[in-house]
């Protein structure tokens, strides 16, 4: 047997009620929300029990740097192992907000990690200057400090006589840990500082 539709035409409801059931539909009404006379929006924020925090724009800002430094990844002999190591699972450099790049364009942190030759001396410089400021060095192990072991004409006795260094690691090579304890000692350097600094007086 086919089924019989159902009608569509308003006259024929009653007529056919008899037959099939009619199923009436009830418009359904959205809840109106009563806003109060005295009803202010700015009225949340002169609650005490509401977080409220007060600092200052250099707070701020070294707030923002010091959790995003993104080092340059620039290993130039054994250090560089180390560097790879704090950067790896077990370390877990991101957890500081620091992520490696490869491009100085998007760094903020240089991080000698070996033995500088007078050589490759150009190119740090370079890269140094191509980096955005602010900006800051790192000098990883012995070899980047005084220049280490290799106390011959060809190798910088310290990184320190090409770009200005922030934070000296001492050690042949340096742990990860040290790395990531420098890092923590670099951000309390930047929390310190102030974020924007105050444009020399011009002598006349």
């Amino acid at each position: 047997m086919s089924q019989k539709a159902l009608p569509t035409n308003p006259a024929n409801i009653a007529e056919s009620s008899t037959k099939q059931p009619f199923i009436k539909q009830h418009a359904i009404k959205q809840p109106s929300i009563k806003q109060p006379a005295h009803f202010n929006p700015m009225m949340p924020l002169r609650d005490a029990s509401l977080p409220i925090a007060l600092t200052t724009i250099d707070k701020l800002l070294n707030w923002g740097r010091s959790n995003s430094l993104w080092p340059l990844t620039y290993g130039l002999a054994c250090c560089a192992i180390e560097m790879m190591a704090t950067g790896g699972s077990r370390f877990d450099f991101d957890r500081f907000g620091t992520i490696f790049r490869a491009s100085p364009r998007q760094s903020d942190v240089m991080i000698i990690a070996g033995t500088l030759t007078k050589k490759h001396a150009e190119y740090t410089r370079r890269l140094y200057d191509q980096m955005p400021e602010p900006k800051w060095v790192i000098s990883m192990g012995s070899c980047a400090n005084t220049g280490g072991m290799f106390n011959t004409y060809a190798t910088v006795q310290g990184v320190d006589r090409i770009i200005p260094v922030d934070i000296y690691l001492p050690g042949c090579a340096p742990r990860p840990e040290t790395l990531q304890y420098a890092l923590l000692v670099l951000q309390r350097k930047i929390r310190s500082n102030k974020a924007i600094p105050q444009k020399a007086r011009r002598v006349i």
